[in-house]
């Protein structure tokens, strides 16, 4: 029955890596897949993830399944505080209830076949562009999809009136999917104010808000990447979370996410929740222990936290500095485009306005690994690559 079957197309991401790691290029640099990487080009793992497991091993009495299936009251009330900061009022009303998926990707999923199977929606709504596999999640969920604009390839900026026009056009009952930060693949993220004009629609138009805030703390601080979820949450209001830690804590393989819900009030998200243990039963039945038990003890630990916070703090100038430091020598490569709207632009990711032909020759030419879209990953970026990566790219440009 497998003869039958024609090849699968490959990944538009993964696919990438897959054939860098084939080229037997020694100077070969990739820049597609979203894995931070240090000044040497590796992914690290945090000291404060490594002190962590140091004791979670120490002390760990077995490897039963985590219970309830939604996860550990510890670890979802430990991303809850991450999420909304202590006190706030979702907190202390017990409007959220949180559960524990595998990864980013697997809260989408969660919330995906949620919405369709429990709560009987129909459509979501998605930036033009985002992370390529978001359409497919939804669309396994079985949801129609619909898109808004969002950037503007040709002024290299949020393309923010349209995308509030078409915001003002979604129906009620329908679901927006909004980057919280670090949006994928642009870098553009709406200012505060701009944040309040689109929580303002939804609530006017009475659609829902569904958040991937997989990158919390790599744009301007744990903190400040939360202002524009805190936006949408007024008194009373009802929106979803996809949380991830495989970029802020670098768990990247232990597939540590978690998916939020904020209900009108304790009662509604209690009843949320139990309906979340049914679907996430018939899908993987019970989520990985080990990460979340990192990320816990983490948060849990003051000296921990404090480290873990200065990690991520160093993660988050390291981008920044990178980001910098290409302009810089792109210029100083005799490339006379205008590069520096990449300085504007947050998190890892960056629309670099390259051309699928530019990309095609970098990555035949040069073994430099590109998205096709153009988007660049700028953690991986070094100070070594940066001046082979500037000079392919200066040669492309003038060709």
């Amino acid at each position: 029955m497998f003869n039958a079957l024609e090849m699968a197309p490959p990944d538009p991401i993964l696919g990438i890596t897959e054939a860098f790691k084939k080229d037997p290029n020694p100077g070969k640099i990739n820049l597609s897949i979203g894995v931070y990487r240090d000044a040497k080009g590796a992914t690290p793992v945090l000291e404060s993830v490594k002190r962590a497991e140091e004791r979670i091993l120490a002390t760990e009495k077995t490897k039963n399944y985590v219970s309830p299936n939604s996860g550990t009251v510890e670890y979802c009330a430990a991303v809850q505080e991450l999420i909304f900061g202590a006190g706030h009022e979702v907190l202390a009303s017990k409007r959220a209830a949180t559960a524990h998926t595998p990864g980013g990707t697997g809260a989408l999923r969660v919330a995906g076949d949620f919405i369709k199977e429990v709560l009987g929606g129909k459509r979501v709504w998605m930036s033009e562009p985002t992370w390529p596999n978001h359409p497919s999640i939804f669309q396994a969920s079985g949801l129609e999809l619909g898109t808004y604009p969002y950037y503007d390839a040709v002024h290299k900026t949020l393309d923010f009136e349209p995308m509030l026009d078409a915001l003002k056009k979604v129906p009620a009952g329908d679901y927006v999917l909004l980057h919280g930060c670090c949006h994928n693949p642009t870098g553009m993220d709406p200012t505060p104010d701009q944040w309040k004009a689109i929580a303002d629609v939804s609530a006017k138009q009475g659609w829902i808000p569904l958040f991937d805030f997989a990158y919390q703390g790599l744009a301007d601080g744990l903190r400040e990447d939360a202002e524009g979820l805190s936006a949408f949450l007024g008194q009373g209001r009802e929106l979803f979370i996809c949380s991830s830690f495989s970029k802020n804590f670098g768990l990247y393989n232990e597939r540590v996410g978690a998916l939020t819900v904020v209900g009108e009030s304790e009662v509604a998200a209690e009843k949320a929740l139990s309906h979340l243990k049914r679907v996430i039963r018939t899908n993987y039945s019970n989520p990985p222990a080990h990460g979340s038990s990192i990320v816990t003890t983490v948060l849990n630990d003051a000296e921990l936290r404090a480290l873990w916070e200065g990690e991520v703090e160093a993660m988050r100038d390291r981008i920044a500095g990178m980001r910098q430091l290409f302009v810089d020598t792109l210029r100083a490569k005799g490339v006379l485009q205008d590069f520096s709207f990449l300085t504007k632009q947050k998190g890892m990711f960056s629309f670099s306005g390259l051309t699928k032909e530019q990309v095609a020759r970098l990555r035949d030419v040069y073994a430099i690994y590109i998205v096709s879209s153009g988007r660049i990953n700028v953690a991986g970026m070094t100070e070594e690559n940066m001046n082979p990566l500037c000079k392919a790219i200066a040669e492309v440009l003038s060709n």
